[in-house]
């Protein structure tokens, strides 16, 4: 497997949502929920294709990460129902609050982004360790 290429997507899937994130400050509230209604079918979609990975993998590794990027996907939650919710009538101290809930969730999800990046890391170099000791044990067998 090309690692190198994986991460090459990702690298550029990050400096997309940055740029997408620079532009959305500056936007209306229209447009923030236009967006966000983009964003909301993008997240649905990917969590439709992770669980229908997770259900089709066999047992194992790559079972237990599709279930868990399934899992995280349904916890995301509807932002868009947050987004409704808020546009109903919130006094100015309701509105602070739910403003400081969604950076909260914001930062949750940007830790869960770098804890996932740790665990990628860790098995991508695990299995490059495992190819490495399968070669090396195919070149012993082959003696």
């Amino acid at each position: 497997m090309n690692f190198s290429e994986r991460l090459d997507a990702l690298q550029q899937r990050l400096a997309d949502a940055r740029a997408a994130v620079q532009e959305a400050a500056k936007e209306s509230r229209e447009q923030l929920r236009s967006r966000i209604d983009r964003a909301q079918s993008d997240l649905d979609q990917a969590g439709k294709q992770a669980r229908q990975r997770a259900d089709e993998a066999a047992s194992g590794a790559r079972s237990k990460w599709a279930q868990m990027r399934a899992d995280a996907s349904a916890k995301m939650g509807d932002v868009k129902a947050k987004v409704d919710k808020r546009n109903r009538e919130l006094d100015a101290k309701d509105a602070a609050r739910e403003a400081d809930w969604a950076e909260g969730e914001a930062q949750d999800a940007l830790d869960f982004a770098d804890w996932a990046i740790e665990n990628a890391q860790l098995a991508m170099l695990d299995a490059i360790d495992a190819r490495a000791y399968a070669d090396e044990r195919a070149k012993v067998a082959s003696v």
